[in-house]
């Protein structure tokens, strides 16, 4: 998917854990703002009002 497949050695170490935690924080970051946008009216809708 980034074409870390020839990362090797600790420099490649480091880059594919720089990637997975800065993937992680997007995901983080974008499923809370989700939640804050579509929560409320996904709440009411099941709350019945």
């Amino acid at each position: 998917m980034f074409g870390l497949e020839g990362a090797t050695g600790i420099s490649g170490a480091l880059l594919v854990i720089g990637v997975v935690l800065l993937e992680a924080i997007i995901l983080y970051v974008g499923y809370g703002l989700l939640e804050r946008v579509v929560g409320p009216t996904l709440i009411d809708a099941i709350g019945g009002k």
